[in-house]
């Protein structure tokens, strides 16, 4: 960490307008939060937007706001209605914080945004980036951000090669946002600093010719682009196994059961699951009292979570008897007669992969 607090001075004037001037002619101006860009849009857009890529994220923007155009709408709405308009995005617990917080903010705030920090920073899933961004962009207000495009970007501009999400390294660079931060045109410099890291400053392949910080930038005059910011140390993923019971009925209906609200998947609806090492057969009869026939058994699939890989083996089974009955933690699902539920990502891709009749 190379920098001290001359070196910071020098760059505070410069850097600003510089990006300014760049993003007025390279920036993107027409993402659809920007129109308009009030705080509710914006804050979906910024949750959204953490550990998902722009092109990814606008087809899920759009479809939300349709379906939750304001904060009440979003608040008075079942959470498996939430959570259905969020499959696929990942990073589920983004969805309930999301629901938690327009309930906050209609019970406590009558359904309008807060404009100060500490009221924003209170809401479930709202850290101090994402209530900078908000203020920022929404209200016109000074306060910096630091998402992970601009921690790349910062880090490059004083060659810090230690990882970000170390404390003191994480500190260090609020500094450097902080002192970075102009007085005018929040909101502009706001979306420039995460569009440049976002389409210039990238983590891999950054076209550093094409940068408008390149002359002041350390890690460039070092030719050491690739090494800031240096990477969380990796560890060996461990993986888990479990076996995805893919059950049918006579109507070809499938058995889904809605798991627990924390924790993996919170929320959303999947198969139910039995130990590898246990009987499908025996599981179902004692665990749901359903008996059913094993079918197929279909090859594992491997979902990776940020800390560990889970190996699922999907048993098409069919059951024999009445059995289990709709209720608050089961339903039989079919895609053309069912209402729309959100489901995990592999869960989803074994409804899509099913024979027709299957639902």
């Amino acid at each position: 960490m190379a920098s001290n607090a001359s070196s910071k001075n020098a760059k505070t004037d410069w850097l600003a307008p510089a990006l300014l001037a760049w993003f007025d002619q390279y920036g993107r101006h027409d993402l659809p939060w920007q129109h308009p860009r009030d705080a509710y849009r914006v804050w979906i857009s910024e949750i959204m937007l953490q550990q998902t890529q722009v092109a990814t994220v606008i087809p899920y923007f759009t479809r939300f706001m349709q379906a939750f155009p304001d904060v009440r709408t979003l608040a008075d709405a079942p959470l498996d209605d939430v959570l259905h308009h969020w499959t696929g995005l990942g990073y589920y617990a983004r969805a309930r914080n999301l629901h938690r917080a327009a309930q906050q903010l209609r019970d406590d705030h009558h359904g309008v945004f807060p404009d100060n920090f500490d009221d924003i920073i209170a809401l479930p899933g709202i850290g101090r980036s994402t209530a900078g961004a908000i203020l920022a962009q929404a209200f016109n207000q000074r306060y910096p951000i630091l998402d992970g495009n601009v921690k790349r970007v910062l880090a490059r501009l004083y060659a810090i090669e230690a990882w970000p999400g170390d404390k003191a390294v994480e500190d260090q660079l609020w500094q450097f946002a902080e002192t970075h931060t102009p007085h005018a045109r929040l909101a502009d410099y706001t979306q420039a600093i995460m569009d440049l890291g976002a389409t210039v400053c990238r983590r891999s392949k950054p076209t550093c010719h094409d940068c408008p910080l390149q002359a002041q930038c350390q890690a460039n005059a070092q030719q050491n682009v690739a090494a800031c910011p240096g990477k969380k140390p990796r560890k060996a993923l461990p993986v888990r196994s479990t076996i995805m019971l893919v059950i049918h009925d006579a109507q070809d209906a499938i058995l889904l059961e809605q798991r627990p609200p924390a924790g993996i998947w919170g929320g959303l609806w999947s198969f139910p699951e039995c130990p590898v090492d246990a009987d499908p057969v025996q599981w179902c009869r004692e665990q749901l009292q359903l008996q059913i026939t094993h079918t197929h058994t279909l090859p594992v699939l491997r979902h990776t979570f940020s800390h560990f890989h889970l190996d699922i083996t999907p048993v098409l089974a069919r059951a024999v008897s009445a059995g289990i009955m709709d209720s608050a933690q089961h339903i039989w699902y079919n895609s053309t007669r069912s209402a729309a539920r959100g489901f995990p990502a592999p869960v989803k891709q074994l409804l899509e992969s099913l024979p027709p009749h299957f639902t």
